[in-house]
């Protein structure tokens, strides 16, 4: 058997419930135990970063029918990643935001770094 594999069997390891690129990676996590005997795994709070832990890359112009999957496909090359547009912006209804921006003149949506990775400023 895989030495890796064997740990892990063995409780000695635990693999961290969310990918490095996941919104919830890092975030803690805890156990209920429902009546029936059932453990569920359930994630702790996870706060809304501040918008000044971000640096941004650049600006995009939005219009009110786009949406953050797409633009986060052709901005971060993942649909997947729309929730860094959203932490960037410092969305908290990340559905709503979109909507939101593009309602104001000039309407730009910052598209930014992860968070703690320092930039060179707005790259535009």
């Amino acid at each position: 058997m895989d030495p890796v594999q064997a740990f892990l069997q063995a409780n000695a390891l635990t693999p961290a419930p969310h990918a490095p690129g996941s919104r919830y990676y890092g975030v803690p996590t805890a156990q209920m135990t429902m009546p029936d005997g059932l453990a569920v795994v359930y994630l702790k709070r996870r706060f809304l970063p501040p918008a000044s832990a971000f640096s941004v890359l650049k600006t995009v112009p939005v219009a009110p029918d786009d949406r953050l999957d797409t633009i986060a496909a052709q901005h971060l090359g993942d649909p997947l990643q729309w929730w860094r547009i959203a932490d960037g912006n410092g969305a908290m209804l990340p559905e709503a935001l979109v909507a939101n921006v593009a309602s104001q003149p000039a309407a730009a949506l910052a598209i930014t770094l992860p968070e703690g990775m320092a930039g060179a400023g707005d790259a535009e």
